[in-house]
């Protein structure tokens, strides 16, 4: 199976990347954006999906600061990343 893992930062976390997109957006002309966080993606073809949250609390994420979404990539929407097929959720 084909996975994604979006990581970002948990909720009251310092999210400085995200302070930094938030802020330079209007400056680019891109008003009324808020809560801009910044995270990152993960795509990995495993055998046992059952599996990926233990490798997501291990070692793929950092637990204290972050939270994760796992998607099953097939179920994504194409070209965009965007939507769907969540098989699970690191998020507390």
């Amino acid at each position: 199976m084909r996975a994604r893992v979006l990581v970002k930062p948990k909720a009251g976390i310092l999210d400085p990347q995200g302070q930094a997109v938030e802020r330079a957006l209007p400056a680019l002309g891109f008003a009324g954006v808020r809560n801009v966080h910044v995270g990152r993606l993960i795509e990995l073809d495993v055998e046992d999906p059952a599996r990926l949250p233990e490798m997501c609390q291990r070692l793929l994420t950092n637990p204290l600061i972050e939270d994760y979404e796992i998607v099953e990539a097939d179920c994504a929407a194409a070209g965009n990343g965007g939507g769907g097929g969540g098989v699970g959720s690191g998020a507390s």
